[in-house]
């Protein structure tokens, strides 16, 4: 007997069923509420089982029925979209979703204008975003909740693939009136006994104290903070000096106030800014094009973003990694 229901039958159902009303199923996939009723009505009756409870104050709730068929229908919407990027890789079109992740320290400066910039050049391609420190970024790849990641090379798991796009080395942020300020560059001795105002974000804490301990120093932490702008604003008031790696556009804070940053001496280990996927998941065509736009691209970038020259021997590596 020949299926009388849709795909959009189907989508309009999971849509019901993950967000637990009509209205905010009809904000997730853009039509109205009345084509989401009508839809769920046709394919319960084309099913011949009721999916839904409706309750007033609580939004529907999924019966028997409807919790049992909206696991296979999520199953079947996935197998219709890896068929649909199968056409697309086999007709040599780029289209599709591409879930990204992105490291918060950096997302506000990179990810935006990448995101413009490809799907200006693609724009069968529907792109998602979501920002997450590196730990969160590893379980969403992980739970296939995104495609990619963007990334520093940070404590990499043997499962997860890296492909470096550049090399950020650390810098020290510091307030003008901060007694070092007047310095070219700093060391972690001189750093020591001054306050400290720490990025406390999983695995890149770690890092930055990793400085010290490898000269047998212990940071003096004064203050701890999860938010980038939060960090900027406490050392250009003062409160101490920061360590980063992503130098601001302008040498100031959220706040107004002006700051410093000055090379950080030794031979401390840069991070690699790069692209992170799961090891056996690639969609070859997709992911190789959006992974050589975002390489070009960051390197375009990289001196007004990221207060970086351009690397000068970018083109061998851009070489071996497209052939790895």
């Amino acid at each position: 007997m020949p299926l009388r229901y849709t795909l959009r039958q189907l989508e309009y159902f999971v849509a019901v069923g993950e967000t637990g009303s009509i209205a905010a199923a009809s904000q997730q996939v853009n039509v109205s509420s009345p084509s989401i009723s009508a839809g769920i009505s046709q394919l319960e009756e084309e099913l011949g089982v009721k999916l839904f409870i409706r309750y007033h104050a609580q939004g529907l709730t999924p019966t028997l029925a409807g919790r049992k068929l909206l696991d296979h229908a999520q199953t079947v919407l996935r197998q219709a979209a890896t068929l649909r990027d199968l056409a697309g890789d086999l007709s040599g079109s780029v289209r599709g979703p591409l879930a990204i992740g992105c490291l918060s320290t950096f997302a506000q400066i990179v990810l935006p204008g990448l995101r413009r910039s490809f799907i200006e050049e693609y724009d069968e391609v529907r792109i998602s975003q979501v920002e997450a420190d590196q730990a969160e970024l590893f379980s969403l790849l992980r739970q296939a909740k995104i495609d990619l990641a963007l990334t520093y090379d940070l404590d990499l798991p043997g499962d997860l693939r890296f492909f470096p796009i550049i090399e950020l080395p650390p810098l020290v942020a510091m307030s003008e009136n901060h007694p070092l300020a007047h310095l070219s560059e700093v060391s972690v001795q001189q750093l020591a006994p001054h306050p400290m105002v720490l990025l406390d974000l999983p695995l890149s804490s770690e890092y930055f104290l990793s400085f010290f301990t490898k000269a047998g120093l212990r940071a003096n932490i004064s203050e701890r903070t999860r938010d980038m702008a939060v960090m900027r604003s406490l050392v250009a008031n003062g409160f101490g000096y920061s360590i980063v790696n992503v130098r601001p556009l302008h040498d100031v804070a959220p706040d107004g106030k002006p700051m410093r940053f000055l090379p950080l001496t030794g031979t401390p280990r840069p991070m690699k800014l790069g692209l992170l996927i799961s090891r056996g998941t690639e969609r070859p065509r997709l992911h190789k094009v959006f992974i050589d736009h975002a390489r070009d691209w960051i390197e375009r970038q990289s001196r007004n973003l990221l207060g970086l020259l351009p690397p000068a021997d970018t083109e061998e590596p851009r070489r071996a990694s497209r052939s790895g």
